[in-house]
C-alpha cells in the first residue's frame, strides 16, 4: 500500500512518544531547585514531581516523600496528573486501535475501507492524548515561571523546569506528529484506484467504415 510506510512511521514516532509520557509522569524532576540570584551555594537540592518531593544532600543521600493526603496537594499537581494519567491511558488504547488498522497487519484485511477509518480512529486518538499531555507539560511550566517571576516569592523558594517537563514536551509533540501521519492518506491508494475513469478506451469497431 502507498501509505503503509507513512503509517508504520506514524506508530512508532507515537509509541516512542507513549513510552516517553509514561516515563514523564513517573519522574520526580517536574521542577528543580533554583540556583539564580543570591541563592547559588546551598547544602540541599529539592526535586518535585506529580506523586513526592525528593531532597537531595550535598554529601548524596537523597530523601523522598509521597504525597500523604490528596486534599493537601496544589491544584496544579492535580490538574496534571489527571491529564497526564488521561493522555496515558489514551495512549494505550490508540496502540490497540492503530495496529488493528495499520496496512502492514492482517488485521481486516479483507475490508481496506474498515481498516483505514480504524487507523484514521487511533491516529486522532494519539492526537488527543499528545494534546493532554502538552496541556498538563505547559500549564506546569507556566506556574513556574509565574511563580518564579513572582517578587514576591523569596529566593530559595523559587524553582526552575525539571527534566520531566523536557520529556513531557518532546513526548507529547511525539505523539501529535505521530498521531498525524496515521491520518494522513496517500492519494495512490489501491482502494481509490480506478474511480472516475472508464475501465478502457473503446476501440474504433471493425467493420463500420464509411466511404
Amino acid at each position: 500500500m502507498a501509505n503503509s510506510g507513512m503509517q508504520l512511521l506514524g506508530f512508532s514516532l507515537a509509541f516512542v512518544g507513549f513510552i516517553g509520557s509514561i516515563a514523564a509522569t513517573i519522574m520526580v524532576q517536574w521542577k528543580a531547585s533554583s540556583y539564580a540570584g543570591d541563592n547559588i551555594i546551598t547544602a540541599q537540592a529539592m526535586h518535585q514531581g506529580l506523586w513526592k518531593t525528593c531532597v537531595s544532600q550535598s554529601t548524596g543521600q537523597i530523601q523522598c516523600k509521597v504525597f500523604d493526603s490528596l486534599l493537601q496537594i496544589p491544584g496544579m499537581v492535580q490538574g496534571a496528573r489527571g491529564l497526564m494519567v488521561t493522555s496515558i491511558v489514551l495512549c494505550f488504547v490508540s496502540v490497540l486501535v492503530a495496529v488493528v488498522g495499520m496496512r502492514c497487519t492482517t488485521c481486516l484485511e479483507d475490508q481496506p475501507e474498515q481498516k483505514d477509518k480504524v487507523a484514521l480512529t487511533g491516529g486522532i486518538l494519539f492526537i488527543l492524548s499528545g494534546l493532554c499531555g502538552l496541556a498538563a507539560t505547559i500549564w506546569y511550566g507556566h506556574r513556574i515561571a509565574k511563580e518564579f517571576y513572582d517578587p514576591f516569592t523569596p529566593t530559595n523558594s523559587k524553582f526552575e523546569f525539571g527534566a520531566a517537563l523536557f520529556v513531557g514536551w518532546a513526548s507529547s509533540s511525539l505523539l501529535v506528529i505521530g498521531g498525524s501521519f496515521l491520518c494522513c492518506k496517500c492519494g495512490g491508494s489501491d482502494s481509490g484506484r480506478g474511480k472516475g475513469y472508464p475501465s478502457a478506451a473503446h476501440p474504433s469497431q471493425p467493420g463500420r467504415d464509411y466511404v
